[in-house]
């Protein structure tokens, strides 16, 4: 069972009989239709004779048949409607459970699919179909969220109003594109029973580097070897791009029709007649080809007898001139009960497959398999956004890189389009700010070092306050800054854990020695000296930077509030100045380098620009003295001056210090 119109090779759909129906209450013709895989035809038969049917039981049959006809072209929301009035007029028929649910998953309705699996599944409790339907409801949500970082396109010059798919990229020739399509250019101007459309043909374009986009799409030979009033698509190329592989539906009237696989090679600039390969029994369905890089292995679609189900994926290897060995299936892993297709076997060895069974977002979604030693599959989904919820098939790649094509149905589609995706390089660099920590301005001219576990070892004078190094995987690093009159300061950082690369960004304060620096954070006891733990983290920041600079020598200065007794405030910072020296000291800062002051309410807080900012009634340069802060009318506006001026601060004594060792 294949069930999608342009996207799902249409001619597929004309062989899968498997499922039967009962016609006892249709008539011949909508039923022979039906049958035949011409389901676009059938839909038509179907809705006249509903007209005219009597009876609930009657007219949901007649809706199940519409309904599974327009799920097997892929017209997942006409379906919905079908099937939930079918279900509605007959509840009792739980059949159509399993695909009203697909649809429903399909349509991203995933609560409402999850109840009807459910229901399906008090039937039927080991069927795969429904539990893995369940499972990529209850996941989805995960797929979407975690998006992949492939680049996609819709090839728009190429893509038209009709299906077109399957597109690969011939050998290595990477500026043309030969695919599928069911666009009026076709050569059979038959429209498709099961489709509505045109017959496909294999078209080509190729990019016009002047104009910087894909020329008109043109039919890849006008000899009609490849090209005929029959059903071509699905192309494979070799690793040369002059042998191509395609699938072929031959249709006689009154007979199945016989779809295959075929071969052409191109001689002198044309196309050769193409000849059917031998794969297995003749009479069975081969389709969807996709050849190894070594030319001796062919992975197609078949659904033939020991499959699981639906449509499976097969391989076979060349056993001479023209000739192949007994396919075998790929086995469990790769294949379910339902339907995998388009497979691309990549140079590098790894499969990539189309299904509706595996775990995913809906409909059709693309599937990586991995080779393991063991002989088994590794398989998974390929995610947002080569997957979306709608149908995604036919990926294929450019040799050797993380770029090529695949098809969708997707939002934003004008039916089945032709996607292009590339995964950008992983690339890992930093970028850097620089500024000044006491007036938030930028700072210029800074020296910035690099330091990798690796051995890497930079050096650059920042530009525009700014700095900008490429890094390596798997390496950490150590930034530095520093500039005359400024202290140094550092940031670590490590591309360890980052598989698909990362750009860091950094700003780095440096602290200018020429002033009073403020120390953010720091609580002590009401009218007590003794550091409350809230002050750790910031005492840690000033350890960090007196170990990043060991020859700087610092005065810790203390400063209460104007009100209360001088004599006390003077006695109280002085003890406060000293707890932070003694806490420094208890971090393994030399003694020699701190000196502690207490100030009292000597020294008034001066504003600057970063407090106006916050306090816009103050202005900067204003000293908030006593005398100030008395002249204020609101007394929220004092408690705040009041609270500027209790801070502890430090200030650069000296910057060539050297440590002193006692013997």
């Amino acid at each position: 069972m294949i069930r999608k119109a342009g996207s799902i090779f249409a001619f597929l759909l004309l062989l899968i009989l498997s499922e039967g129906c009962s016609v006892s209450h249709l008539t011949r013709l909508a039923a022979n239709s039906f049958d035949n895989g011409e389901y676009f035809r059938s839909i038509a038969a179907y809705r006249n004779i509903y007209a005219k049917t009597k009876g609930r039981e009657n007219k949901a049959a007649i809706q199940l048949k519409i309904g599974e006809a327009f799920y097997k072209i892929g017209q997942y929301r006409q379906a919905e409607s079908y099937f939930k009035s079918a279900i509605y007029k007959d509840p009792a028929d739980k059949t159509s459970l399993l695909r009203y649910a697909e649809v429903l998953r399909a349509n991203g309705k995933y609560g409402e699919a999850i109840q009807n699996y459910q229901k399906f599944l008090i039937s039927n409790p080991k069927d795969e179909r429904a539990l893995n339907g369940i499972t990529s409801c209850q996941t989805c949500q995960e797929l979407l969220k975690k998006k992949t970082s492939y680049q996609i396109e819709n090839l728009k010059e190429i893509n038209s109003r009709w299906s077109d798919y399957a597109a690969v990229y011939p050998g290595l020739i990477e500026t043309e594109i030969v695919f599928t399509s069911t666009r009026e250019d076709a050569t059979g101007k038959v429209k498709n029973p099961v489709t509505g459309e045109y017959n496909a043909d294999i078209f080509r374009s190729d990019f016009n580097a002047a104009k910087k986009q894909w020329d008109p799409p043109r039919r890849i030979d006008e000899s009609l070897m490849v090209s005929t009033i029959e059903e071509e698509g699905a192309p494979s190329f070799d690793n040369s791009g002059n042998t191509l592989y395609f699938t072929r539906s031959q249709t006689e009237k009154g007979k199945d029709a016989k779809v295959g696989i075929f071969e052409s090679t191109l001689v002198s600039g044309n196309w050769a007649r193409a000849v059917k390969l031998s794969i297995g029994n003749d009479s069975l369905l081969a389709a969807h080809p996709s050849v190894s890089k070594t030319g001796d292995k062919i992975y197609f679609v078949s659904n033939r007898p020991g499959g699981f189900g639906g449509n499976d994926i097969w391989m076979a290897e060349k056993a001479g001139e023209n000739k192949w060995g007994e396919p075998r299936n790929l086995g469990p892993q790769i294949n379910t009960a339902g339907n995998e297709m388009f497979p691309f076997i990549r140079d590098n060895g790894e499969l990539y497959f189309s299904s509706d069974s595996h775990v995913g977002l809906g409909g059709l979604d693309i599937y990586r398999a991995i080779p393991l030693e063991n002989g088994q599959w590794k398989v998974e989904n390929m995610g947002v956004p080569i997957n979306s919820t709608g149908d995604d098939f036919a990926i294929s790649f450019y040799p050797g890189e993380e770029k090529g094509l695949f098809s969708s149905n997707r939002d934003g589609s004008r039916g089945d389009d032709i996607y292009s995706f590339l995964l950008p390089p992983k690339t890992y660099s930093i970028e850097g700010k620089l500024f000044n920590k006491v007036t938030g301005g930028k700072l210029d001219g800074a020296v910035v070092r690099l330091i990798g576990t690796d051995g890497t070892m930079l050096r650059l004078k920042s530009e525009d306050a700014s700095f900008h190094f490429n890094l390596k995987p798997g390496v950490e690093y150590l930034v530095t800054a520093f500039k005359k009159g400024f202290l140094n300061t550092k940031a670590s950082i490590s591309t360890i854990g980052y598989d698909q690369g990362k750009q860091f960004s950094v700003k780095m304060d440096l602290t200018p020695v020429d002033q009073p620096i403020k120390i953010d954070n720091i609580f002590y006891e009401l009218s007590k000296w003794n550091l409350l733990p809230e002050s750790i983290a910031s005492l840690d920041t000033l350890v960090a930077l007196l170990n990043e600079n060991p020859t700087v020598a610092i005065e810790l200065m203390a400063h209460t509030d104007c009100r209360g007794n001088d004599a006390d405030n003077l006695i109280l910072s002085q003890k406060r100045a000293q707890s932070v020296v003694d806490y420094l000291i208890s971090k393994g800062i030399q003694q020699g380098r701190l000196t502690a002051k207490g100030y009292g309410e000597k020294i008034p807080k001066t504003v600057d620009a970063s407090i106006t900012k916050i306090n816009p009634f103050l202005k900067k340069g204003q000293l908030l003295s006593c005398q100030f802060i008395e002249s204020l009318k609101k007394e929220e506006e004092c408690e705040i001056c009041h609270q500027l001026n209790r801070r502890t601060e430090f200030r650069v004594t000296s910057s060539e210090y050297r440590e002193k060792f006692t013997p």
